[in-house]
């Protein structure tokens, strides 16, 4: 029998390999070849689990779903709390994970693969799709197929463990993954020193859409400092921002010890709608050092130069030193335009003060299983380097400038794989701040001579 072609492009294959681990696709079924029928799909797949499935419409959409459970037809719904149907949109993978578990995938003789009562690539042996939103899966339709629900192609392939290669993969990072490691930055963090002498901390500013983990952010690298999981700052989940003051949060070295030498600045949350979120003409006077701590932010007007607390001459101690963007991992593949824009113009201000910049990824574990089962994945992870390659271009900042970590949400304890990637994440935001600095004194030297 002559090989299947596979219509998922190479791309394709190894983005959704990169969710599922070291492994590889084999093709079982080609509609397409052996029929838009649901004999002829369980005739090849059956008892061949886990597997990928996916259709393709006149459209170019590409969709399908996951599953570790084996095809059958017996007419019932199979619990698989992996499962999950996904997209591409524009080489990016979106992913929908189950959330009601016990009806993941249902097993119906006459039509193809049945993702509960969500999704069916082949419906009562007929080249049609199934879509039924918010079922045991949630996704926009739009987004999903186009609407368009006609059938061209329909693949399925087996997931198997990828032994072929001789050479081990490398990453596209390095992490020494060492207490030892631990210790070190700690330690270069506590005994930082900015280069100013004028200056005693180095301010960074977090600005991210709610949600996103700017406060989570600062409660977990207070917490790797205290050795233990803390909740300073207000975080959690809703639809609006839980931060509602500037507040600037200085982190110290245990229980008693001295304050470390730098702040992080926390804000409302980013949103792009009308009258909603944190002002920009607030983030500039921010930046500039103008607005005092503890500022209650007012949406519907920035803030005024009369304003209790307003600082008329800031002073290089009061201005932000560096700007980190805190972004979803999850969202990055659906930011609205409009924000991708408020935050375009956020960076450009930035870049007239000669700010450097950086984007913090959040929820890394959330966004890709393989990291989620293991957090020393992250840059084996070509799913998150995708992730991190499409933030780069939408943010206008070097793939250099963004770094991954994972914010303490529901742990008790600490992590040392987690404490890692907080820790770096700080290292590069007060390398940042040297350069920030070493421009200044630059600047200084030159007007001094002339």
């Amino acid at each position: 029998m002559s090989t299947l072609n596979s219509q998922l492009s190479r791309d394709q294959q190894r983005t959704i390999c990169s969710l599922l681990g070291r492994v590889k696709l084999n093709l079982l079924y080609k509609a397409t070849v052996h029929g838009f029928t649901g004999a002829a799909f369980h005739q090849r797949c059956d008892n061949q689990s886990p597997t990928v499935s996916v259709g393709y419409n006149a459209s170019g959409y590409v969709f399908g779903g996951y599953t570790s459970q084996s095809f059958s037809q017996s007419g019932q719904y199979v619990s698989d709390g992996r499962a999950f149907l996904f997209s591409f949109t524009g080489g990016i993978i979106k992913k929908h994970p189950v959330f009601n578990a016990p009806y993941a995938v249902r097993m119906i003789g006459n039509s193809g693969p049945t993702f509960g009562n969500t999704l069916a690539l082949m419906n009562g042996n007929r080249p049609v799709i199934y879509s039924n939103p918010g079922a045991q899966y949630n996704f926009n339709a739009a987004e999903m197929h186009g609407n368009d629900l006609n059938l061209t192609e329909c693949e399925v392939y087996q997931v198997v463990d990828d032994l072929e290669s001789t050479e081990p993969e490398k990453p596209w990072r390095t992490v020494i993954w060492e207490s030892g490691n631990k210790k070190e930055m700690m330690e270069s963090i506590q005994t930082y020193k900015p280069t100013i002498y004028s200056v005693s901390q180095a301010r960074v500013l977090l600005i991210g859409q709610v949600g996103a983990g700017k406060s989570s952010f600062f409660n977990s690298i207070n917490s790797v400092f205290r050795g233990h999981v803390t909740c300073q700052a207000i975080s959690g989940c809703s639809p609006t921002s839980l931060t509602t003051q500037f507040r600037t949060y200085s982190l110290k070295a245990g229980r008693e010890g001295k304050p470390l030498p730098i702040v992080l600045c926390d804000t409302m949350g980013l949103e792009y709608s009308i009258g909603a979120g944190i002002d920009n003409e607030d983030i500039i006077s921010i930046l500039e050092g103008h607005m005092p701590d503890r500022y209650q932010f007012n949406p519907a007007a920035p803030l005024h130069d009369d304003a209790h607390g307003y600082r008329k001459s800031p002073g290089l101690n009061d201005k932000i030193h560096c700007v980190a963007y805190v972004i979803d991992a999850c969202k990055v593949s659906v930011m609205p335009t409009r924000f991708v824009e408020k935050l375009k113009a956020i960076r450009s201000k930035a870049n007239l003060l000669g700010l450097p910049q950086l984007v913090l990824l959040t929820k890394v574990d959330e966004a890709c299983p393989l990291v989620k089962k293991n957090l020393r994945n992250i840059y084996w992870s070509e799913y998150i380097k995708k992730i991190v390659q499409d933030i780069s271009a939408k943010v206008g900042v070097p793939m250099s400038c963004v770094v991954p970590v994972k914010n303490y949400s529901d742990e008790l304890e600490l992590d040392l794989n987690c404490d890692i990637l907080l820790l770096s994440a700080v290292i590069q935001m007060l390398r940042f701040v040297d350069n920030y600095f070493d421009e200044l004194s630059d600047q200084l030297s030159s007007v001094e001579l002339k």
